[in-house]
């Protein structure tokens, strides 16, 4: 009977095939309209994976284990599905094609079983790390805490470990007693322009020691171990240690005989080394050459099952890049694929006959036995580990009774309020901020929920009864994770928290806190999240030039144009503390969603299908409006759907403000003043100009399908303006944000915002400089005649 060494070697021998078929398919076989356009994928960077991952999967894991697939193993990821029934045939023959499996692992876009997306490189990799925190964060609460604990494994390619957000990453995991996690790096040497620097692998065992993790350097495989014992093994063991990189590479890719002549050069003069060359045939020689550590099943098993503990780890496996294929070694293969000719080549040497290239079992020898084997895998007879978990329901809105706020201190004493409460929704609910917890109004509470920590730790100042407005006691039940200061590692544990139901079952409602400008400092992590469907909110504060004092390097300005643009995210930029409740209240059940996408037809937006929220706030206190008006349905749904009119136009009105954030009290007394020789002047007050752009583009969407009643919740709001009337359109950021509001009926339209870098002085002084202020409004109008533009 087959052993599961067999079984594994030969589903290694598989996956090798699939991957590589699969690749051949979408660049040589299957029709394409753009014959100039390559396809792609990465033959090579499978071929070095297959090993690792055939132990990993088939040997290793078990079901509440997560695993990062390096983006360009993701052919060697779609066919281990395939052979497991959890991907088809169809999207595997339309690899890199219109809904076939994706290029890069995709948990929103593949069928198959993703874990975690990959693709912008190191951030999967990083985000293990974070996964395996917030599994801890739940193994400390009451009602989370029976889960079986997994291992948050990631498949890294040794070039990822150029990127920055790996080594932010390790410190934060240092700092947070990081555990259950394991990086398994695949060391080929070889990257998109060339081959490794020399004595990398010391480097990286270096630093990942440095910060507490264990280091297993896999080397050489079985063939190898078993050669060095022979005569003249040592010999050949130094040899190998000494080669440098790029010699290994290119003799690999010239084979048997370049081996021979090579080896016999060095070390065949010494007697017992050139006996053991010559017991061996080229061919052999070379598989003995090929045999690393992280090319040998059998030494990827024993490494795995020796460790037994929870201490974090990295494999740092050798491997050849294109292993067993015609383009093993060579500098040039990253992004390079086999020719028929070649491929007719490693075809046969596989053994796939003609017309069974996607049979599951081609030349496996036993498949009934192999079947069997398969069955009985504890990781995939689990099935599918998507899990999903209730919605929590909120309190509703809470309103403050402040006459005088900014933005930011109510969103501080909201969540207070919350923290105060016995409510589902306040025990679910996890904060994390880079190093600003305390300038972005979340100490409250803190002080009331305490920091997240894996052991109780007490608050130092307050045990030598030193005074203290900040209570900083660390304990599994805390509900706060404080970070350093790299934006990356924020997102990146958003993120991971947000996938908190999916991922471990468990429903978790993660709020962020960022100065607004360093949310730019953290983009590529931000992207990652939402296009994992990752639910959070992220709170950008103090925001704008309106942090005057601070000068231009914490003032953002382009910050509204990514919330309006970033996919799976809703921005919103409220002025008063009644907007604020309100969009808090629905941002809780928003990120909850889970529906079927049809749009609501009142906005035409898809807010079944829910997502996460960015809350622009400020420092700034304002005045606050006050009137029956605005406790009734109507306003409450304006502030959500993105608008609504502060002031509505009269019939023969000439000119509208329209105003995001901040800058209300300029609106209103630019109103009143201009309201003095102009008729009927309207003040539109905008909440998310990202929710009304968006509904106005699904609107027109939608009658360009036929429905030639979808109306946007913009569109209703501007058909009450005559159209000779001029828009002056005001933010304290890009003036871009509100200025398409003049091409939803071709008014025309005068931007005030802000399109350089800041500096230091008062509010004043800014607005008046950026020409955004009372004065600026007014005169913008006075300059104005029906019709004409400034």
């Amino acid at each position: 009977m087959p052993t599961s060494l067999d079984h594994l070697k030969t589903l290694e021998q598989r996956l090798l095939w699939l991957s590589a078929w699969t690749i051949h398919n979408a660049n040589h076989l299957r029709d394409k309209r753009d014959d100039d356009v390559k396809v792609g994928g990465h033959q090579a960077s499978c071929a070095s994976m297959v090993s690792i991952m055939t132990a990993l999967y088939f040997h290793t894991l078990r079901p509440e284990d997560r695993v990062a697939v390096k983006p360009h193993a993701s052919p060697v990821f779609h066919a281990m599905q395939y052979l497991m029934g959890n991907q088809t045939l169809e999207k595997l023959q339309n690899f890199r094609g219109y809904g076939g499996a994706q290029s890069y692992p995709s948990r929103t876009k593949d069928i198959d079983d993703v874990d975690f997306s990959t693709g912008s490189v190191g951030l999967g990799v990083a985000e293990t790390a974070f996964a395996s925190i917030v599994q801890d964060y739940l193994a400390g609460k009451p009602w989370a805490a029976d889960r079986p604990l997994g291992r948050m494994i990631a498949l890294v390619g040794d070039a990822e470990l150029d990127e920055g957000n790996v080594y932010e990453c390790l410190q934060e995991g240092w700092k947070h007693d990081l555990r259950n996690t394991w990086w398994v790096i695949d060391y080929n040497r070889q990257s998109l322009d060339g081959v490794v620097h020399e004595g990398l692998w010391e480097r990286v065992e270096a630093i990942f020691q440095a910060f507490g993790w264990r280091t297993v350097v896999l080397r050489h495989g079985a063939l190898q171990r078993a050669a060095f014992e022979e005569p003249g093994g040592e010999t050949l063991k130094a040899w190998i240690q000494s080669c440098p990189n790029a010699d290994y590479s290119a003799l690999t890719y010239k084979g048997g005989a370049a081996w021979r002549a090579r080896l016999m050069n060095d070390i065949g003069d010494q007697g017992d080394a050139t006996a053991l060359l010559d017991r061996r045939s080229d061919d052999a020689l070379a598989a003995l050459m090929n045999n690393l550590g992280g090319q040998c099943v059998q030494s990827l098993c024993d490494a795995f099952d020796s460790v037994t503990d929870d201490t974090p780890t990295v494999f740092l496996a050798y491997t050849i890049k294109g292993w067993g294929t015609p383009l093993a070694g060579h500098k040039d293969n990253h992004a390079g694929l086999m020719n028929k000719a070649q491929m007719a080549d490693f075809q046969t040497r596989m053994g796939i006959t003609q017309g069974q290239e996607w049979d599951p079992m081609a030349n496996v020898p036993d498949p009934d036995a192999l079947n069997t084997f398969l069955r009985a895998n504890p990781f995939f007879a689990a099935g599918p580990r998507r899990f999903s978990a209730p919605p929590v329901a909120s309190p509703g809105p809470i309103f403050l009774d402040d006459d005088v706020q900014s933005t930011q201190a109510g969103f501080g004493k909201i969540l207070d309020a919350l923290a105060k409460s016995k409510s589902e929704l306040a025990d679910r609910i996890v904060t994390t901020s880079p190093d600003v917890t305390v300038s972005t109004n979340l100490g409250p509470w803190v002080n009331r929920r305490s920091l997240f920590a894996r052991e109780v730790r007490g608050d130092t100042f307050r045990d030598q009864q030193i005074p203290s407005t900040q209570k900083w006691q660390f304990s599994p039940t805390g509900q706060h994770i404080e970070l350093g200061i790299a934006e990356m590692n924020l997102f990146l544990l958003l993120g991971a928290a947000g996938l908190s139901h999916s991922l471990f079952g468990e429903r978790l409602i993660p709020i962020g806190t960022v100065y607004d400008p360093f949310v730019a400092r953290g983009l590529d992590a931000l992207n990652y999240a939402c296009y994992q469907d990752a639910r959070f909110i992220i709170v950008g504060t103090p925001s704008g030039v309106t942090l005057a004092p601070e000068g231009g390097a914490h003032q953002s300005i382009g910050a509204q144009l990514i919330g309006m643009s970033q996919d799976g995210l809703v921005s919103f930029e409220p002025a008063f503390l009644d907007e604020l409740s309100i969009i808090m209240d629905w941002s809780f059940d928003y990120l909850q969603r889970d529906g079927d996408g049809d749009p609501d037809e009142r906005t035409w937006l898809r807010d079944e299908t829910g997502g996460s929220v960015y809350l622009r706030l400020t420092t700034r206190p304002l005045e606050q409006v006050r009137w029956s008006a605005r406790d009734d349905a109507t306003f409450h749904q304006g502030v959500i759907d993105g608008g609504y009119w502060l002031r509505k136009p009269g019939p023969n009105c000439e000119i509208v403000i329209a105003y995001q954030g901040c800058v209300a009290p300029e609106a209103i007394k630019a109103a009143g003043r201009i309201g003095n020789n102009r008729r009927d002047i309207g003040v539109l007050a905008v909440t998310s100009a990202d929710r009304l752009n968006s509904g106005w583009n699904a609107a027109r969407r939608a009658r360009a399908r036929g429905n030639k009643g979808a109306k946007s919740q913009i569109e209703r709001l501007m058909e009450q303006v005559p159209r000779d009337c001029t828009l002056i359109t005001v933010t304290d950021g890009h003036p871009a944000t509100l200025a398409w509001i003049g091409g939803v009926r071709g008014h025309a339209t005068t931007p005030l915002g802000v399109e350089h870098f800041g500096q230091t002085g008062t509010i004043g002084d800014l607005y008046r400089h950026f020409q955004i202020d009372a004065d600026a409004i007014v005169s913008a109008a006075s300059h104005l005649s029906p019709g004409k533009v400034i």
